[in-house]
């Protein structure tokens, strides 16, 4: 069954109601199990339908993951994930914090997250791995990230795309980047050493250095409303696909999961070392539409910083964790294979998309800029 089919079993009255739900943001379920976790783990739902919906739910993922033709592009379980998840995090407000840790969506999340990291590691393939010495991993990682061909996104926002195609980026980064760090900021109570010492390096220069103002999220809202756009965090749940939503779901899962510890740092590492060319063509891609520096400052700001946080990233967290602890070696690997992958995966997304003449999002930007007017 696919996830169109299933979309169409959410009662038309629900869907209605959770418009104007009580959810801080417009979330429209996606199919059987987001439409019950969306009414159970809002604010204000009655004591009786958390209930319901709270004794239902490991059934509903269960069964979801049954039916689901493939996860990393399953509309209904992303949106689930990221629901479960934001109750960590306290990204939308209005999930209902007293059930952050209820023994039943912890169940639901794990069987979700068994079949979904079953999925990305098939999607991946470590080969000749290096031996557990710092300077052997952060070369391997090195080669594993260095581009393969010119990098099709960035240049094709560089060059041709629209300015409603460079609204398009920024909406569907906005679902990581107006949280930036966050998900690999889990990593340094469990680390130790170089390790942990190069990853708060990393991370407080993610935060500003001290300074709100140059927090990279509070830049990159900067950013969205140059371009016209809600910086609220989660304005544009409803209209980013599943395969932005897993990308930033699989980031989450890493983090979350302390027996996933290499994962999330290989994932860091490889972002870090596939971010400073990208954000040079972003920016002159803004600029070329006739943004300023307020707009830009975003993507100028990671072409130094991430020339410097690959080196550490590399080096002085994969490499130093890996030769600290050699268990964690495999998954160090697989989590930078699986960022390459699935930032692949959304990139091709964007551009399939825009080649075809269509919008990226399920609605397009002009019509959701015209609504913030």
């Amino acid at each position: 069954m696919h996830d169109s089919d299933r979309a169409t079993q959410t009662t038309p009255n629900r869907v209605t109601a959770l418009a104007n739900s009580r959810l801080s943001v417009a979330v429209q379920p996606r199919g059987p199990l987001s439409e019950l976790l969306s009414f159970t783990i809002g604010l204000g739902a009655a004591p009786s339908q958390v209930e319901r919906g709270l004794a239902g739910v490991q059934e509903a993922a269960d069964r979801a993951v049954a039916l689901s033709p493939g996860l990393v592009v399953d509309e209904d379980i992303q949106l689930s994930l990221f629901l479960l998840y934001g109750l960590h995090y306290g990204s939308i407000p209005n999930l209902e914090a007293s059930l952050e840790w209820h023994p039943s969506l912890i169940a639901a999340r794990l069987s979700l997250e068994a079949a979904f990291e079953h999925e990305v590691r098939s999607l991946v393939d470590v080969h000749e791995p290096p031996a557990p010495r710092r300077k052997e991993v952060a070369a391997w990682l090195f080669r594993a990230t260095a581009p393969q061909g010119p990098p099709r996104l960035p240049l094709f926002i560089a060059r041709s795309a629209t300015l409603e195609q460079v609204r398009e980026l920024l909406i569907q980064r906005s679902i990581y980047t107006l949280r930036e760090a966050d998900p690999h900021s889990w990593a340094i109570p469990r680390l130790t050493g170089t390790a942990k010492a190069a990853l708060v390096e990393i991370q407080s220069d993610e935060y500003g250095g001290g300074d709100p103002k140059r927090v990279h999220a509070t830049i990159f809202a900067q950013t969205m409303r140059g371009a016209g756009l809600d910086d609220t965090y989660g304005a544009y749940l409803d209209q980013v696909p599943a395969i932005t939503l897993a990308s930033q779901n699989m980031m989450s899962m890493f983090g979350l999961n302390r027996r996933l510890l290499g994962a999330i740092v290989g994932h860091l590492a490889a972002f870090e070392m596939t971010s400073s060319i990208p954000s040079k063509l972003y920016g002159d891609g803004f600029r070329r539409l006739g943004f300023a520096k307020d707009v830009t400052w975003y993507f100028d700001e990671h072409v130094e910083a991430d020339a410097v946080h690959e080196q550490i990233a590399g080096h002085d967290l994969a490499g130093s964790l890996a030769q600290d602890r050699p268990e964690l070696l495999a998954d160090i690997l697989f989590g930078a294979l699986a960022c390459l992958a699935l930032d692949d995966m959304a990139g091709e997304h964007l551009l399939g998309a825009w080649q075809r003449g269509e919008s990226s999002l399920r609605r397009p930007a002009t019509a959701l800029v015209a609504d913030r007017r």
